[in-house]
Order: C-alpha cells, then structure tokens, then sequence
C-alpha cells in the first residue's frame, strides 16, 4: 500500500479512514464501474468512508468499551479495528485465514447477548437463508447493544428480487443480481426483512446532513441508508 501511497499523493480527495490525501481514487465495480472511488490507500469504497463518518459523529463506537464480532471483516477496517484499545475485537467468516472464528452465520456459534456491537455488511446477499442470518446476529447482540447490516440495494425497486435458481449464466446474474454469486438484490423492504428478525431499525440518511463540498472529497455515495440496528 505504501507504493499507491506515494503514486497517488495529491490533496484533491479524502481518505478519513487512513487521514491521508490524493490527486485521484480508481475505479471500482464489477455491476456497473464507477470512476474515482477505490481508495489507493486502503481499499476503501464510499460505503466504507461514509461508514467511518457515521460511527465517529454518531455512535461511541471510539470511545465506549465494547464487546465486537465482525463478520467477513474489511481490510480498511481489519487492522485499525484490531488496535483499538476500547474494542474486544472478534473477527468471524466462513472460510478466512485471517478470522479468529470460522463459521457458518445460518448457525452461529456463540451464545445468547454476548456484544455490544456487530457489523455484517455486504454478506447476506450471499446466504442461502437472509432471515435465518438476521435473527442468528439479533441473538447474538446484547440488549441494549448495535449492529450495522448494510447490503447492496436497488432503492427504485419495493421489494427484494429473491435468487431465481434457473439464472444460471454468469453475466446475466450479474445483470440482475449485480454480482454473479448474490443470491438477491435488496429493494426498500430490507428494514421490515430486519425489524422481522427482531431488529429495531433507524434507517440513516446520515449523508444526507454532509455537505456537497465534504461528499465530493471523501468520495461518499449519495444516496445509501445506514442501515443501524438495535436490539431492545
């Protein structure tokens, strides 16, 4: 990373994950390319900076002391996560080398309110059973405690279009499902699917409140809820 550090130093856009600056971002996106938004630094994506934004103006995530379970963790976040003094940082995927617990989210298994916070972002587009996964993390999450579940979503469409298992050419399930291994694209009924499984849920526009000039130079997206879950 330090190459791309050095290659691309400029101070025309943002990273606030890794507070450093460049004359310009790559492209990234396999649905559909988007110029100017791959962090060369970091590997972060907009929902990664607008996410970042969100958890230090809106939550005590850097602050309180607070039990973790990362599921499929970021590689912008994976180190910064690890060396904050507040967090109990657990890392949880299927099959990484680099978690501490491999498992399957239909099944967790951990015991009843055992964190305070859970992130599970761009994954229950990949699980055969999103309600079973949604109500597995619910269980898991303290009273009292957050999970932030953000998904890819087509927000011009109501409902979630579910896998049609027939579909079976690799560019037109990326056509429809925006990734050939999704197993559905998330339409505006994603926080019932969530308040279903037991989530109370505030869905964030957060980056409605920035402004133009701050969105433009940390590369955020425009549109994109925060998806931010509670459990009572």
């Amino acid at each position: 990373m330090w190459f791309s550090d050095i290659y691309y130093k400029g101070d025309t856009y943002t990273c606030p994950i890794n507070q450093k600056s460049y004359r310009k971002f790559l492209p990234y996106g396999a649905h559909q390319q988007r110029e100017n938004v791959l962090c060369p630094g970091n590997l972060s994506l907009e929902r990664h900076r607008l996410l970042w934004l969100f958890l230090k103006e809106k939550t005590n995530f850097f602050t309180a002391k607070l039990k973790m379970l990362h599921i499929a963790p970021e590689q912008c976040y994976y180190d910064r996560f690890k060396k904050m003094s507040n967090l109990d940082y657990t890392t949880a995927d299927l099959n990484s080398p680099i978690a501490d617990i491999h498992m399957d989210l239909h099944n967790i298994p951990l015991e009843d309110n055992v964190y305070d916070v859970v992130f599970c972002n761009h994954v229950l587009e990949h699980v055969k059973d999103d309600h079973q996964c949604m109500t597995e993390l619910y269980r898991v999450l303290k009273p009292g405690g957050f999970a932030i579940l953000q998904i890819p979503q087509d927000l011009t469409r109501a409902e979630t279009l579910e896998d049609d298992p027939t579909i079976t050419d690799p560019f037109e399930r990326e056509r429809i499902y925006w990734q050939k291994d999704h197993l559905r694209l998330y339409g505006r009924d994603y926080a019932d699917k969530l308040r279903k499984a037991g989530f109370t849920v505030d869905e964030n526009d957060f980056v409605k409140t920035l402004s133009p000039a701050l969105i433009e130079r940390y590369r955020l997206p425009s549109d994109e809820p925060i998806y931010y879950c509670t459990k009572a």
